[in-house]
């Protein structure tokens, strides 16, 4: 599973106005919304499920990363949201820091197994200092779609 994958360009928000946890939440949803990614009928229910797994504890696993997620009955396809903070969130991270890059995912309930290999995809990825980083400068969002998608090094060589 490839992060890249669940995104493009118009999923990636390169300046979140929220300052906490809550609030940045309902904004990505709220922009999901607006999208069409999420039903508007949908919403409330999307939005309480996402605040009651923030209530069991913070989404926010450290490094300036939160990976906010949950299960719906009303989506056939996972969707997600990549945010970014440049001020930083009060997250109520694990590690107390602000965090400054948030994936919001939501799976389809029936897709129990995507849920745990996606969060594993993100996990991963956002544990790479040299990808925090490269994340923090990206200045577009086709750069931060590169940087969470990179493409293999090309060779002209021919293989022996």
């Amino acid at each position: 599973m490839k992060l890249a994958k669940l995104l493009d360009t118009d999923r990636i928000l390169l300046d979140l106005k929220a300052t906490e946890h809550l609030p940045a939440i309902v904004e990505l949803v709220d922009f999901l919304t607006a999208r069409g990614d999420i039903p508007k009928d949908c919403y409330d229910e999307t939005l309480k499920a996402l605040e009651e797994r923030e209530a069991l504890i913070s989404t926010g696993i450290g490094s300036g990363v939160a990976i906010p997620h949950t299960f719906s009955d009303s989506l056939e396809e996972v969707v997600a949201i990549f945010g970014r903070s440049k001020q930083g969130i009060n997250f109520q991270a694990l590690d107390n820091a602000p965090v400054y890059f948030i994936i919001l995912f939501i799976v389809p309930r029936k897709d129990y197994h995507l849920h745990l290999r996606t969060l594993a995809t993100i996990a991963k990825m956002f544990t790479n200092g040299e990808v925090l980083r490269k994340l923090a400068t990206a200045n577009t969002r086709d750069e931060i779609l590169e940087i969470l998608d990179p493409k293999p090094m090309r060779t002209d060589k021919e293989p022996c």
